[in-house]
C-alpha cells in the first residue's frame, strides 16, 4: 500500500471517529466540560505513555524529544500545538454539551478551507480559482450567519481557526504520531491537573463521585481521544495539507445528522441558508480537487 493510500485511510478514519464522538461526550454530560477536557488531555497521556512501552519506542521518544526542542522554532511549534488543541478539545466539548452541535458543524465545515488559506498563506501553496471562489462562498456563509443570528459565530470561527492551525503545526513537526501526542498532552496535563486538584479540594471533582460507569468512560476519553489523533497525525504526515482538509468534511456531516436528527437541534431557516452557502464552497473545492488530480 502507498503512503498516499495509507494517509488517506488514516485521515478519513480519524474523522469518521471524531464525527461520532459528539455520542460519547453526551453521554457524560453530567460531567462539566472543562473537567471532561481535563481527565480527555490526562487519560490520553496515560493510554500514549501505554502504547509507546508497549511498541518499546521509548527509545525513539527520548530521540525525538531531544530533537524538537533542539530547535527554538520546533519547539515553540509543540508548545503552541498543545494550546491550540487544548483549546478546540474544550470548545468542542462544550458546545456538544450545551446544544451546539450545528455551530461545531459549521466550524469544521469552514475549517478544510482555512486549512487552504494557511497553506496558501504559510506553505506557499498556490491557490486556484475555483479554491478562491470557495473560500469566498464560505465567507458568505458566515457572514450570513452574522447578519440572521446578529452576532459572529464565535465558536465555529474558534474550532475552524484552532485545528486549522494544528493541522499547519503538525506539517512542521517532523515527529512519530506517538511522540506528537504525548508530547502535547504531557505540555497540556500540568495545568490539567491544577484544575482537577482545584475540583478536589473544593469537593467538587467528579471522581468522588463514585458514578463508576460515568467515571469508566471518562476514563475511556483517553483512547477515544488518542487513536483518532494518532490516526490524524501519521494522516496528515502522509497527505498533502489541502487533502487533509478535504477529509475534514466527513466530521460535519456526521454531527450535522447527528445534531439535527438524534439531538432534536433546530434547524432554521437561517442555518439552511449559511449551510447553503458553505456547501456550494465544498462543491467548488471538491471539482477544484478533482482537476488538479
Amino acid at each position: 500500500m502507498t503512503d498516499y493510500k495509507k494517509g488517506l485511510l488514516c485521515g478519513a478514519g480519524a474523522y469518521v471517529i471524531w464525527g461520532i464522538l459528539p455520542v460519547y461526550w453526551k453521554l457524560l454530560s453530567a460531567v462539566s466540560p472543562f473537567e471532561i477536557l481535563a481527565g480527555r488531555i490526562l487519560w490520553s497521556l496515560v493510554f500514549v505513555a501505554f502504547v509507546i512501552a508497549v511498541q518499546n519506542k521509548t527509545a525513539l521518544f527520548v530521540k525525538e524529544v531531544k530533537m524538537v526542542f533542539s530547535s527554538f522554532k520546533t519547539g515553540a511549534a509543540m508548545v503552541v500545538a498543545a494550546v491550540v488543541i487544548s483549546v478546540n478539545w474544550g470548545t468542542f466539548i462544550w458546545g456538544v454539551n450545551n446544544g451546539h452541535i450545528l455551530e461545531t458543524s459549521i466550524g469544521y465545515y469552514i475549517n478544510p478551507l482555512m486549512s487552504v488559506l494557511f497553506a496558501v498563506v504559510f506553505l506557499r501553496e498556490k491557490l486556484s480559482r475555483l479554491q478562491l471562489a470557495a473560500v469566498v462562498c464560505a465567507g458568505v456563509g458566515v457572514g450570513s450567519m452574522v447578519w440572521s443570528f446578529g452576532s459572529l459565530p464565535w465558536l465555529s470561527l474558534l474550532l475552524a481557526v484552532t485545528f486549522a492551525s494544528y493541522s499547519l503545526l503538525k506539517k512542521l513537526l517532523p515527529v512519530a504520531s506517538t511522540t506528537s501526542i504525548m508530547l502535547e498532552t504531557l505540555l497540556a496535563s500540568p495545568a490539567a491537573l491544577a484544575y482537577e486538584y482545584t475540583l478536589l479540594t473544593q469537593e467538587a471533582s467528579f471522581y468522588t463521585s463514585g458514578n463508576w460507569p460515568v467515571l469508566c468512560l471518562l476514563a475511556g476519553a483517553g483512547v477515544v481521544t488518542a487513536v483518532p489523533m494518532l490516526m490524524f497525525t501519521q494522516g496528515a504526515k502522509l497527505l498533502p495539507l489541502k487533502i487533509t482538509g478535504f477529509l475534514q468534511y466527513i466530521y460535519p456531516t456526521l454531527a450535522l445528522f447527528l445534531g439535527v436528527f438524534v439531538y432534536g437541534e433546530p434547524f432554521t431557516a437561517s442555518h439552511l441558508l449559511a449551510f447553503g452557502w458553505i456547501w456550494a464552497a465544498l462543491a467548488l473545492f471538491v471539482v477544484s480537487q478533482l482537476r488538479s488530480n
